[in-house]
């Protein structure tokens, strides 16, 4: 048989599930724990020495992380629509029309996302029909949180009226508008276990906790994180002085670290969440049937490159590592060894196939996904005999795209007409020297530049 490059590239995407030698006695249940612009370079267990994350930390090196993990677009809306369908934005229509802004507050009259979107089907919708209790609490990101949908019955999600705030918020309990008194991330925590109070070991569940943390507004957090950071100078986090090409949230660098405090403030309050999760699960006698996965929407920088926030902290967009990485830590007491780490590059369309295959479901038919499974890793089993992993992951934001392997990172906007970016990783890992016009790199530009066209291809239907 001939093998093409795109066939190389492509040829392992829509590959059947691997066949298993054992079959697990029953499906688990599923926690998927979702922050919103949570960067992989902030917590403790990837290097970071002033922001405490040590329940994340402790759940990760109790199952296994990821260390190339990457959403497909810098933005938490279109990011989130992936995660959940494992299409690409081009695909699913989160973006409005008129602007293609993400739909993260949407003014009045303008809530639902296109009809395109309402069509798609979600991970929930799946394990809805499979038998599994599905609820949601929290930030829902992708639009129209009015009723629940897809495949959610518990539904306690951020209502639509009025700026979204951490301190006594409003909030949507099962289509109906509550104003809450308390802490947003707590009240998310305290919703859901409600609902694991309801869950018996008999019936799968899958629940979602969709945090707002650590994303704006950074007031609104208990004060005693805020005091657990006021003499914290971040030396080691990396930021640096304002971008000339600052956009989005260039209002936070004129006091860096200042703010810097808040967001690990927010990100602490966050991990704080993970020990009462436990509990309930433990008091439930879930854990062991429990699957907990850890990730984030989006990543943000933070004051790196001079930029603060995701894809739009810059003009041009941005698709630095640093709003691209993101945690992806699986936790199964009994299935997952502990300490586990995997190298392979993989991305957030590849999240659907993933536990399509755990959990022995079809993905949805006429599709177009353009992810695969990652199960043997994330599961840390040895890989099958000639099955390879491919090397080549995708971005998609706007007119902008990005291919990356373990080594090379090229960006391409306007389908290549520019302004065009490309990295050598391995002499240059913060992305600090743009490399495109360099001649020493004209092969493996021409390579990527015809991937990533190919991919562009494929998931234009």
């Amino acid at each position: 048989m001939n093998l093409t490059r795109r066939s190389l590239i492509f040829g392992g995407l829509a590959a059947p599930v691997l066949a298993r030698k054992e079959r697990p006695p029953e499906r688990p249940n599923v926690l998927l724990i979702l922050a919103d612009g949570l960067p992989f370079w902030m917590l403790g267990v990837n290097g970071n020495k002033e922001v405490r994350t040590p329940n994340i930390d402790q759940l990760s090196q109790s199952g296994v992380r990821f260390q190339n993990h990457f959403v497909c677009t810098p933005a938490s809306s279109p990011s989130c629509a992936t995660l959940f369908t494992g299409r690409v934005p081009r695909q699913h229509g989160i973006q409005d029309f008129l602007t293609g802004e993400p739909i993260e507050n949407p003014p009045q009259g303008q809530a639902a996302p296109p009809a395109s979107f309402k069509n798609e089907t979600m991970l929930s919708d799946l394990l809805a029909a499979a038998g599994y209790e599905c609820g949601y609490a929290g930030k829902w990101h992708m639009g129209d949180n009015q009723q629940p949908q897809h495949g959610f019955r518990f539904w306690y999600t951020n209502a639509l009226s009025g700026p979204t705030a951490y301190d006594n918020p409003s909030m949507n309990w099962n289509g109906q508008v509550v104003q809450e008194k308390g802490y947003l991330t707590e009240l998310a925590t305290a919703k859901a276990g409600e609902f694991l109070d309801k869950q018996t070991p008999g019936k799968p569940f899958f629940l979602t906790l969709g945090y707002l943390n650590p994303h704006a507004p950074y007031e609104g957090h208990p004060a005693r994180y805020y005091q657990m950071y006021s003499q914290t100078n971040f030396e080691t986090t990396g930021w640096e002085h304002p971008a000339s090409n600052a956009l989005r949230g260039k209002e936070y660098l004129t006091s860096t670290v200042e703010n810097l405090r808040k967001v690990a403030a927010s990100v602490t309050a966050l991990d704080d969440q993970i020990p009462a999760l436990l509990a309930k699960l433990n008091a439930r006698g879930l854990q062991e049937r429990t699957l907990i996965i850890v990730s984030s929407a989006s990543g943000s920088l933070f004051g790196r490159h001079g930029l603060w926030g995701g894809g739009l902290a810059s003009n041009p967009i941005n698709m630095y590592d640093e709003v691209l990485a993101t945690p992806m830590i699986w936790r199964w007491l009994g299935r997952i060894p502990a300490q586990s780490v995997r190298p392979e590059v993989v991305s957030s369309y590849d999240f659907m196939p993933t536990l399509c295959e755990l959990l022995e479901l079809s993905p949805p038919p006429g599709r177009n996904l353009c992810g695969r499974s990652y199960l043997p890793m994330a599961l840390n089993k040895p890989l099958p005999k000639k099955w390879r992993w491919r090397k080549l992951i995708f971005g998609h934001y706007r007119n902008t795209e990005m291919t990356r392997d373990t080594r090379f990172k090229l960006v391409l906007r306007n389908e290549g007409a520019g302004p065009n970016e490309f990295y050598d990783l391995a002499d240059d890992p913060g992305e600090k020297v743009n490399q495109y016009e360099n001649q020493k790199y004209l092969l493996e530009q021409r390579d990527l530049v015809r991937s990533l066209e190919a991919w562009r291809k494929t998931t234009s239907v």
